[in-house]
């Protein structure tokens, strides 16, 4: 590994902690999206059931927004019980902006490694290029340069590609995931306020 960093030169270390930070935003995404995190199942239906037998209390509020991000959002919803269906749904559009905003955590940072990352490569690669021109001279050239400067050209366009797609794909699914974590809360938190008013058992 030291051999490989060596001959593709200084311009290599911004990719190696590219990688290094995205692996951590992969692995920290991946623990913090957890379905049972985030939405538990059986929530909406406990709570269902613990507002029929003893209505609405501050335990019971403060509990749910130590709960979870669902949980949250339907404290937000309860606050709100005795107001209009307009005011409980702008509530939960609120406290679900600010959820959303949460779990949309590190994943800015994780599509601008995606973007930079080949970018940085490519200047790797530049500075290959220049060292592999500056290596021929009149008389000839000098092969230990030549060697030099193909390595740091191939070196950091391969790990400037491979950090960008795994920063891509993991950009995207986790994108997609959050967007399909939203959309379960917005339908469960719907649910609730029809519930509350009486349009849905």
């Amino acid at each position: 590994m030291l051999s490989i960093i060596e001959k593709a030169g200084w311009s290599i270390w911004p990719l190696i902690f590219a990688s290094i930070l995205a692996l951590a935003i992969i692995g920290e995404r991946f623990w913090s999206l957890r379905a049972q995190l985030v939405s538990p199942k059986g929530l909406l239906q406990g709570l269902l059931q613990e507002l029929q037998s003893k209505g609405i209390a501050q335990e019971m509020l403060n509990r749910l927004v130590k709960s979870s991000p669902l949980g949250r959002i339907f404290s937000a919803a309860l606050r709100n019980a005795n107001s209009s269906r307009e005011i409980m749904k702008e509530a939960i559009e609120e406290e679900g902006r600010a959820v959303a905003h949460e779990l949309e955590r590190f994943l800015n940072t994780l599509g601008t490694i995606a973007t930079a990352a080949p970018l940085w490569g490519l200047f790797g690669s530049v500075l290959g290029m220049v060292e592999l021109f500056g290596s021929l001279r009149p008389t000839g050239s000098n092969p230990a340069e030549l060697a030099h400067g193909i390595s740091v050209v191939l070196y950091n366009t391969a790990l400037g590609l491979i950090v960008a797609i795994v920063a891509l794909i993991f950009y995207r699914y986790f994108r997609a995931r959050v967007d399909s974590i939203v959309l379960d809360m917005e339908q469960q938190a719907i649910k609730l306020v029809e519930v509350l008013h009486g349009e849905r058992k």
